[in-house]
């Protein structure tokens, strides 16, 4: 898709990387990511393989002792943590984490010179306090630094930016934990890094507290509720935290499951769980960075069912992909490994995985932050951080229940990826907004390629009327696909109750219309409900033609127009489609959708945005002839 945009917007999303209000926010949360799973794995590697040094416990136990108390604070200190950054300069905040960061390394150091595994539980519940108290302040502060039309670049960074961190952390913890001679000497990286994200952190800009006269409340159940409440007084906001909460469900299912995976399914070595990790790392953070290019730099939630259908088909794909038998000479080294085909299609699956959960999650983070409150914002991200924590406990829960009565890894695999499949519709039937989106944005990206013209005249809120020509029935796709804004259209009642689209056109809040002489009634209640949407703020799309063209030329305007702005005068906006004309979708050469030689994937159209006009100066004759300046001789 190709649209007009400022010289700025022009750029790759990398260019934020060189700007002062993005570059210090970004490397101090990836050190930050990548400290936190450095000590953890570390940890977790000297509890595993020298557990008889520290303590009596099982590994097993330890391990999972471990992950429990990194995961607490997000339940404890979430809501305190949201407040703090609706209160407090979210900059500020960040450099005294980075402190936090720092003492807590310190502790760190002295439970391995004490040789104190309670000291060192300590200091990890400690670096979940420091997770916990950065959540809020990392999704929230995107939004007071960055243009709207950055938002998805920059989410789509600090995503992809968080997984390599969490890889490369989790790698080097690993390593540490063998390589030196003393473990302290994973407290000592731990205490470079992060100083290193201290110093990074000296350099984000002011980012002024919304709500600076807020009182703290200190009581984190009463708090963690407000601020789910906060959450929920947005419908599609609350419903994008559960999808975001499902998601670190299903990707913490599969990731928890890699080394036993690796071992016990693949017949691989320790090297190999390095690569099943590595491999889903590479697809979410190249699914994530790809939804700039195919949203616009705009927030596109069509995106998210698209990934939710790959999540789904890949988690099954995965199931049948599982060799049924180990290798006879397992464990096999990764040469050995990668040698078997059967490796490869796993592996083509974990980056599916990977790629399509980028699809997923990035418009989600955006979409959360601009339909959000500013003066909330940090707090519902908070509530989103409570409920993620909370999914994945469950989720750990219910994997160990079913692993633990006998069903295999793939088969928990396929069981998650029929669990996604029941989610995401269930949140599509609540929210059809999301499914529509997508309709539209795949219709525009496989059918058609949409060249955009003038889109920043249609006003980012406020009333207007939108006025177009009328070429086929998925105009009004085309044009959703086109405005981040839900349109409310104005169409004939014949095509509205259209087997097949009246479903779409149904669930986009369209307006059906009657001609007086055909059913007089409808025709006035068409009318009433365009005023009442526009007296609401909402946008109103007519074709003021009153029929699709059967023969490419622009029919006369019909008076409707003038009868909606003597009731309602808001600008009106005119527009163009360009290039339908000889679609499946038109009339060219009889009716519409019965000749599939017309149907030519890719083919190129276009929507022309015109200046906004008073209602004043809106007659139909003025109107036509600048729909028809823009159209041109391209029909």
């Amino acid at each position: 898709m190709s649209s007009e945009s400022t010289p700025q917007s022009q750029h790759s999303q990398f260019a934020l990387l060189k700007t002062r209000r993005f570059a210090p926010f970004f490397v101090t949360q990836f050190l930050g990511a990548f400290n936190d799973n450095l000590f953890k794995n570390a940890l977790v590697v000297l509890l595993t393989f020298h557990a008889a040094s520290w303590t009596t416990l099982a590994p097993e136990v330890l391990t999972n002792l471990a992950a429990g108390i990194f995961i607490v604070p997000f339940f404890l200190f979430s809501a305190t943590a949201g407040q703090l950054a609706d209160k407090y300069d979210k900059a500020k905040m960040a450099r005294l984490v980075k402190v936090l960061e720092m003492v807590i390394m310190g502790v760190a150091a002295l439970g391995f010179f004490l040789h104190s595994l309670a000291v060192l539980l300590g200091a990890l519940f400690l670096l979940g306090l420091h997770s916990t108290l950065f959540g809020p302040v990392k999704y929230a502060i995107l939004p007071q630094h960055l243009r709207e039309d950055e938002l998805v670049g920059g989410n789509a960074l600090v995503e992809s930016g968080t997984f390599v961190a969490i890889l490369i952390g989790t790698l080097a913890g690993g390593l540490l934990s063998g390589a030196a001679g003393h473990p302290s000497w994973v407290a000592f990286a731990g205490l470079l890094v992060a100083a290193a994200g201290f110093m990074a952190s000296t350099g984000i800009p002011p980012a002024p507290a919304p709500a600076p006269d807020l009182e703290i409340n200190h009581n984190p159940f009463s708090e963690t509720w407000r601020n789910i409440g906060f959450a929920r007084q947005n419908r599609t906001v609350f419903l994008s935290i559960l999808g975001i909460s499902w998601f670190w469900l299903y990707g913490a299912l599969f990731l928890a499951q890699f080394p036993v995976y690796a071992k016990n399914v693949l017949g691989g070595d320790e090297t190999s769980v390095t690569l099943l990790l590595a491999t889903f790392t590479v697809g979410i953070g190249l699914g994530s960075m790809l939804c700039e290019k195919l949203s616009g730099k705009h927030v596109e939630i069509g995106l998210v069912p698209f990934g939710s259908i790959g999540l789904t088909l890949f988690g099954l794909d995965l199931v049948f992909a599982s060799p049924a038998s180990l290798p006879a000479a397992a464990p096999l080294a990764m040469s050995s490994l990668l040698a078997l085909h059967e490796t490869w299609r796993v592996l083509f699956d974990l980056f599916g995985l990977g790629l399509f959960g980028g699809f997923f999650i990035v418009p989600l983070y955006v979409l959360i932050q601009l339909r959000s409150a500013p003066e909330h914002r940090a707090r519902i991200i908070a509530a989103n951080n409570i409920l993620n924590a909370l999914f994945m406990v469950v989720g750990a829960l219910v994997a160990a229940g079913l692993l633990g009565n006998g069903v295999t890894i793939p088969v928990l695999f396929g069981i998650a990826a029929l669990c996604n499949a029941l989610v995401a519709i269930y949140i599509y039937t609540l929210v059809p907004e999301f499914m529509l989106r997508f309709v539209a944005w795949l219709l525009i990206h496989s059918i058609y390629r949409l060249e955009q013209k003038g889109l920043e005249h249609i006003p980012d809120e406020g009333p207007a009327v939108l006025i177009c020509n009328h070429v086929s029935f998925v105009d009004p796709l085309v044009i959703s696909a086109a405005c981040r804004r839900p349109i409310r259209f104005v169409m004939d009642h014949r095509i509205f109750r259209m087997p097949l689209i009246s479903f779409i056109f149904r669930h986009m809040n369209a307006i059906p219309i009657a001609p007086a002489k055909e059913d007089p009634a409808m025709m006035e209640a068409a009318f009433g409900a365009v005023a009442q949407a526009l007296e609401a703020g909402e946008l109103v799309a007519i074709f003021p033609e009153g029929r699709i063209t059967d023969n490419g030329e622009i029919c006369p305007f019909r008076p409707g127009i003038q009868r909606i702005l003597r009731r309602t005068p808001v600008p009106v906006i005119p527009m163009a489609l360009r290039g339908l004309w000889g679609s499946f979708f038109s009339r060219k050469d009889g009716p519409a959708m019965s000749k599939p030689s017309h149907l030519r994937p890719f083919s190129q159209i276009g929507l022309s945005v015109g200046q906004p006009v008073s209602a004043e100066s809106s007659t139909p004759e003025d109107l036509q002839a600048l729909v028809a300046e823009l159209r041109g001789d391209w029909k």
